[in-house]
């Protein structure tokens, strides 16, 4: 199926992932609000997001991998409707209780994305794949950001329970236009069920690149989940005192990040996706460097220092993944599902660590131990890619 994408296709893939990502991370700016209407205390709020992220983890691993068994457009169709449903549940949940059990199917079906991101690398020629990832993966950095300016002002204005309801309707508007506009996707591979998890296993022992991008890319999304799950909760505090909209507003200011998915593709395409996973994850690590200054600037003068940062890392870590992204889809075309699986089971189990580690920190030692945790994981992820980009360099000499 591999050629030319027609644009109205990759505007679908790209819109898709947006909307169905975005559900990941609605809650976010919301928990002060969700704790206030549900009467919950700050730690159940917590688990919220958590177990969003746990349950995205969950669903790529038993989930994604049915992209190679089964033909894509059906299985994009069927996560879409369990999605909704999972959504209306979280809208109407009358307890903490209830929202953080349809928070964990929230997260299980949203994985519709990750159906569709290896949709379009299966419909990319070879020489533009990079460039096509990258326009798709666009929409769905778009959704992750700009989820949570959305969900903080609805709540601010109508309450928490409108925005789920609200994307519960987004996402079958979704499936209906999907359903009409995609193409059958032939299976690659016949294995059963069983021996199709078991290969995620052998995948992983077999390619030391998807390991590494793995490894990297989590450290990554460890940081990554640290900062936003506590950034509601720090803005609420002394000297700030703000609300669920000014939380959602760093989303806008960190969607500056999603022009690094084109240019990140272009990069990968031409010139070896190995340097773009070093120079995304130095910006990473320069840019939660950055935060250290907090003791020593006025409140205002941080706000703006917290934009210049969340520019700064959404930026280098969206470039980072899409890069990674490039490197796995070429190992085995067959098992590109499962690649990806891999992949984003790695780094979204590592996000939900990040959570629960930051909303600890936080509470234990204040946003400067969170600011920490953000630096020391984004400057383990650049020393993963600089030791193996020295191995592959120490490959090729070997063998010249």
């Amino acid at each position: 199926m591999s050629g030319d994408v027609p644009g109205r296709l990759i505007l679908l893939f790209a819109v898709g992932c947006g909307l169905a990502v975005a559900t990941l991370y609605y809650n976010q700016p919301m928990l002060a609000v969700i704790g206030a209407g549900l009467g919950a205390s700050a730690p159940s709020v917590a688990w919220v997001p958590t177990l969003t992220q746990l349950g995205y983890a969950l669903g790529i691993l038993l989930l994604a991998p049915l992209g190679d068994r089964h033909d894509r457009r059906g299985v994009i169709a069927l996560k879409g409707l369990a999605l909704v449903a999972a959504l209306l549940a979280a809208g109407t949940a009358p307890s903490i209780t209830v929202l953080a059990l349809a928070s964990l199917a929230v997260g299980v079906f949203a994985t519709l994305a990750q159906d569709i991101v290896p949709a379009a690398a299966t419909m990319a020629a070879d020489a533009n794949r990079g460039r096509v990832v990258g326009k798709v993966m666009t929409g769905l950095l778009l959704g992750i950001l700009l989820s949570r300016v959305i969900s903080g002002v609805v709540a601010a204005q109508w309450g928490w329970r409108v925005m789920f309801l609200a994307a519960g309707v987004s996402i079958a508007l979704l499936v209906a236009v999907a359903w009409r506009q995609l193409p059958s996707f032939e299976a690659t591979t016949d294995l059963p069920y069983g021996a199709l998890l078991r290969s995620l296993g052998e995948l992983w022992l077999e390619h030391p690149a998807l390991r590494r991008a793995t490894l990297a890319q989590g450290l990554l999304a460890l940081a990554f989940g640290a900062f936003w799950s506590t950034l509601a909760v720090f803005l609420q505090g002394a000297p700030f005192h703000l609300g669920s909209a000014a939380a959602g507003a760093y989303g806008l200011a960190g969607a500056a990040g999603a022009l690094a998915a084109p240019l990140a593709g272009r990069s990968a395409d031409s010139g070896g996706p190995e340097g773009v996973t070093r120079i995304g994850a130095a910006v990473v690590t320069l840019s939660f460097a950055l935060l250290f200054v907090f003791p020593w600037v006025s409140g205002t003068a941080y706000l703006w220092i917290l934009g210049a940062s969340a520019i700064g890392f959404d930026f280098g870590l969206q470039g980072t993944l899409i890069a990674h992204q490039t490197i796995i889809y070429g190992l085995d075309p067959a098992a590109r599902s499962r690649l990806n699986a891999v992949l984003f089971v790695g780094m979204f189990v590592a996000m939900a660590l990040g959570s629960m580690l930051g909303s600890a920190l936080l509470a234990a030692f204040g946003w400067m131990g969170v600011v920490g945790v953000m630096a020391v994981a984004s400057l383990l992820a650049l020393a993963v890619r600089l030791w193996g980009g020295q191995r592959v360099g120490a490959r090729t000499a070997r063998a010249v």
